[in-house]
């Protein structure tokens, strides 16, 4: 399969120049920024981008790549503060006289096949405080703006090319193209990167990692370990034992509905391990404790599965590419650690499985491509996201079995309207949180001081980014009405509308 890698200096849009380059059908990964030469032969690269950073070039300390990645013969994308890496490492000089942020108009004076097919002048995006004040030897600029700093730059007869905007976000409405051009006229990329081709390759790895062993699942009913799971038992067949685990963390009749779900796909088993959670959650109020706390007593959990079912060496897990990027720089670079995902930095140091994550290199919107492939219904396709810690980390602050009560009655009301409301659909994704606060209120003309729920919507297409959802009034204020009269112990509804960023999408 021809791939991109994208060389990781730590900018916020890393993860969507690899969503952008997989849109266009072609594979592309997140690398560490100081990659060996070698290993980028070794993995076969067609290509190679420099994303953006936060840091200056100009400083001691600014993460740069091996001056080989420019000796390879392999087409080299400069983006940003890439553009400002290659032009200083090969012989440039980088000022800091011109800065430029938000929109902008790029205006081109040299052909190339950068830019073939796009007019003379269009707009981008800038975001920079570096400039290229003189080129390498060897290279040309390819454009510029109206502060006068180069655009864009290009060594031809090397396929090096540099681009001081963003053509990964939207802003830059043309950006999409600027790709194409890189992946398909100068790097010669097949459109292979299809689902189809995905399916092949998983079940042949599937096969030779497992052999002839059985394999534990971990399946919750949402998108992405049925998915999994599905994968899973189209290769092993009753090989894979499925099993749900009941944490006593669920939403409002999940316990139930979801196993009878999954059977009509595969063979599930249940485990209630309701008081285990519980009890090991009592008194925890830390966010990143209660992830780890959950990750471990799952474990925990499947450690006893596969010792009653006679040793099973092999644990599946339902592991997203952004479940990496957010528990971890996802190359070890410098990207920031957002928040430990259970199945990730939550796994107990001692674990006794192999791992097998057959969606880890998947974004959630291909996950659900994968699941259309694999013929799963869109009634659970089609489900917003639920976070494996499940309403632990919707409670802000400690987890008991009244604030669960609480918290399930309000997301069932939540959710339950917005559907009604034809509204569920519209949004990425939907939850009620119940927060640590206390607030006044007047019920029956008796005053109140009772707990405050909070209501989230977000439209996105992978959860990177999301902005709020701009729910009607109305719907708002019938949600709130019937939490307020229905749910004991609440008396306050709030609705939140931040995005992200600067906010995540769940609160921990």
């Amino acid at each position: 399969m021809d791939r991109i890698l994208i060389l990781d200096f730590g900018s916020q849009y890393t993860q969507l120049i690899c969503r952008r380059v997989r849109e266009l059908e072609v594979y592309a990964e997140i690398v560490p920024f100081n990659i060996a030469p070698a290993e980028i032969l070794a993995r076969g690269a067609c290509g190679i981008i420099l994303s953006g950073g936060p840091a200056s070039v100009r400083d001691q300390e600014a993460p740069k790549p091996d001056p080989g990645v420019f000796r390879l013969g392999v087409p080299v994308l400069g983006i940003c503060y890439g553009m400002q890496l290659i032009a200083q490492m090969l012989g440039g000089r980088i000022g800091s006289e011109l800065r430029e942020y938000g929109h902008s108009r790029f205006v081109r004076n040299r052909r190339s096949p950068l830019f073939e097919g796009l007019p003379g002048s269009f707009p981008v995006w800038m975001s920079h405080g570096d400039s290229v004040r003189r080129l390498p030897d060897g290279f040309t600029a390819l454009g510029d703006t109206s502060s006068g700093a180069v655009a864009a730059m290009a060594d031809e007869s090397r396929q090096i090319y540099g681009v001081q905007f963003h053509p990964e976000v939207e802003h830059t409405p043309l950006g999409k193209d600027i790709l194409a051009n890189f992946l398909f006229k100068i790097c010669g990329c097949r459109r292979n990167w299809t689902m189809k081709n995905f399916i092949q390759e998983q079940s042949v790895s599937i096969r030779e990692q497992v052999g002839r062993e059985r394999v534990l699942c971990a399946v919750s009913g949402g998108v992405d370990s049925t998915v999994m799971a599905v994968l899973l038992y189209r290769v092993l067949g009753r090989r894979l034992i499925a099993v749900f685990v009941d944490n006593g963390l669920l939403r409002q009749g999940e316990e139930e509905a979801v196993p009878g779900l999954l059977k009509q796909l595969l063979p599930v088993r249940t485990v209630d391990a309701r008081n285990r959670f519980l009890s090991s959650l009592e008194g925890v109020v830390d966010p990143e404790q209660k992830r780890r706390i959950i990750g471990r007593e799952f474990i925990r959990v499947f450690e006893a599965v596969a010792e009653q079912a006679g040793g099973i060496r092999f644990l599946a897990q339902g592991t997203l590419y952004p479940d990496l990027i957010e528990s971890r720089s996802a190359t070890g670079g410098p990207s920031a650690t957002i928040k430990t995902h259970h199945n990730v930095g939550g796994l107990p140091k001692d674990l006794r499985f192999e791992l097998i994550e057959p969606l880890k290199e998947l974004f959630k919107d291909e996950v659900r491509k994968l699941g259309r492939a694999l013929k799963i219904p869109g009634s659970i396709l089609n489900r917003h996201p639920f976070p494996g810690p499940g309403l632990a980390v919707r409670i802000v602050g400690a987890v008991t079995p009244e604030r669960l009560e609480m918290l399930r009655q309000a997301d069932h009301i939540f959710i339950s309207e917005l559907k009604r409301s034809g509204w569920y659909h519209q949004v990425w994704q939907a939850l009620a949180v119940l927060l640590p606060v206390r607030s006044v209120g007047v019920m029956g003309d008796r005053r109140t001081y009772e707990h405050v729920v909070a209501l989230r919507a977000v439209v996105s297409s992978d959860a990177m980014t999301a902005d709020w959802a701009r729910l009607p009034e109305e719907l708002l204020a019938r949600v709130a009405r019937r939490i307020t009269n229905e749910v004991r112990g609440v008396n306050r509804v709030v609705y939140d509308i931040s995005s992200k960023p600067p906010a995540t999408i769940e609160w921990e």
